[in-house]
């Protein structure tokens, strides 16, 4: 089981020291939430139940990938995740170059969250259609990883068109940056299967895992891909225990907050290690 600290739950101020003492102690990664803008009248939620944002328009928001680039500098093992990142609102060309700088300077440390969004006016404020995001996701997935890949690209798509272009450096990893997929519904488990390395469902919870990770199974293997598809969840994590229930749903990765203030953070990240046994086994 790996434990990973989402920085979304987390005051900025505490990001930089909570990001080295996570590497210190052995956690597997950090990820960082990611908006373009935040229109003043945004509506709507991706969490289930819920009829409102669950962040206000005012909110600090980074460039995910900056920041990434900046930890990279500032630690060792740690990996860095974007969770998850709004690919269908750029072009590729600018995505691609972002994403292979980061795990470039990381040396391979990039995990790639992605996903189509929910959040309509902040599609359209950019100008772009909210209701063929799923369409462009898929695309701008696929020449993204052309040009991590691909010596020359040519393009000729429903929302993407160009010339042959060339894209040098690669990323570090082969295939380019791991693709984590977020997303609960039926086109998200899709990408996941398809093109993922990894899923990030968020109206999932440890009961309602295993049917769909059945399915996501079901998928990859139809799809030709060997191996699994790497569940990433939210849950309350206390110790090994409730690592080993995690484990028993099929989940591979946890987001854990075992701090109630940001001031307790990296006291509540070590004490987590020591009960998990992170910081004896230094993985």
């Amino acid at each position: 089981m790996k434990l990973a600290i989402a920085f979304g739950q987390l005051n900025p101020s505490a990001w930089i020291d909570v990001a080295v003492a996570a590497d210190e102690l052995g956690y597997d990664s950090i990820w960082i939430a990611e908006h373009l803008v935040l229109p003043a009248g945004m509506q709507g939620s991706p969490h289930a139940g819920s009829d409102h944002p669950p962040i206000p328009a005012d909110l600090p928001v980074f460039d995910a990938l900056g920041y990434l680039a900046f930890l990279a500098a500032r630690t060792e093992r740690i990996r860095l995740g974007t969770h998850v990142f709004n690919i269908g609102l750029r072009h590729p060309f600018v995505t691609a170059r972002a994403a292979a700088t980061v795990d470039l300077l990381s040396g391979g440390r990039l995990d790639f969250g992605v996903g189509a969004s929910w959040l309509r006016e902040e599609w359209d404020a950019v100008g772009l259609d909210f209701a063929t995001r799923g369409a462009r996701v898929d695309e701008a997935i696929d020449v993204c990883r052309r040009l991590w890949t691909e010596p020359v690209v040519e393009h000729h798509g429903q929302f993407f068109d160009f010339a042959p272009v060339m894209f040098e450096p690669k990323p570090v990893q082969a295939g380019g940056p791991r693709l984590h997929i977020g997303g609960d519904g039926p086109a998200a488990l899709r990408r996941a299967a398809t093109v993922g390395d990894g899923w990030i469902p968020m109206n999932h919870s440890v009961a309602d895992l295993p049917p769909a990770i059945e399915r996501l199974a079901e998928l990859r293997e139809k799809a030709g891909r060997p191996g699994r598809t790497e569940v990433t969840l939210g849950a309350a994590v206390d110790g090994p225990d409730d690592l080993a229930l995690l484990a028993a749903a099929g989940v591979d990765r946890v987001f854990v907050k075992p701090w109630r203030r940001t001031s307790d953070a990296i006291e509540s990240l070590a004490k987590l290690a020591a009960r998990c046994g992170l910081s004896e086994a230094g993985t």
